[in-house]
């Protein structure tokens, strides 16, 4: 797989963990097999130990519904980078990887973006991303069947050791989603089952 300057591979920047910052609460997946992609969020809005709202909505149809994005963190930050996404898009039609590393820049770069505490899983019916504050933009590798997983969040590692371990099997993309999502959700307790899924 060729890489544009600014894009990595999920694996590749597995030794630049301590770089993130540890988001707690909401989960959010993509799943692509077999031309469909799938992004998962659950609805759980925590402030510490409680719960204060339990049918959030953190996914997002962008660019006339080609594009589909989640996020976790800090929900008037996230808002914030998804009208800057929405913007790039505009700039840069059909170029999803080009207007997710052009966020990536100016997020890194301006000084008001920079404080901005949330993270995005992004994904058009080809490829899924995943967008930082530090300036990655990473795209998961491919399974052996040609699938691919990504997520971030409180219950990310649980839901993308879920879907990975699912990929290969005769599921669609969506029930992936929904299997990994309910397990990430029986785990973390950032986490609830009321699931908003989204499909390309």
């Amino acid at each position: 797989m060729t890489l544009r300057p600014g894009l990595a591979t999920c694996e590749a920047m597995q030794s630049n963990s301590s770089s993130f910052p540890d988001w707690h609460g909401t989960t959010i997946l993509a799943v692509r097999k077999n031309g469909s992609t799938v992004i998962a969020g659950d609805g759980q809005v925590s402030m510490g130990p409680t719960v204060v709202k339990g049918n959030a909505r953190k996914v997002r149809r962008l660019a006339g519904g080609k594009v589909v994005a989640g996020f976790a963190g800090a929900t008037a930050d996230a808002f914030t980078l998804i009208e800057r996404l929405e913007a790039k898009l505009e700039q840069y039609p059909d170029q999803l990887a080009r207007a997710c590393v052009d966020l990536a820049k100016d997020w890194r770069t301006d000084r008001y973006l920079r404080r901005l505490e949330a993270m995005l899983l992004v994904a058009d019916k080809t490829a899924i991303y995943t967008v930082t504050g530090v300036g990655d933009v990473l795209e998961p590798g491919e399974s052996l069947g040609g699938g691919a997983v990504a997520a971030i969040g409180s219950g990310g590692n649980y839901a993308l050791a879920a879907g990975k371990a699912l990929i290969d099997l005769d599921l669609s993309a969506e029930d992936i989603a929904r299997k990994a999502m309910g397990i990430a959700a029986e785990i973390c307790v950032y986490t609830n089952g009321n699931l908003t899924v989204e499909s390309l």
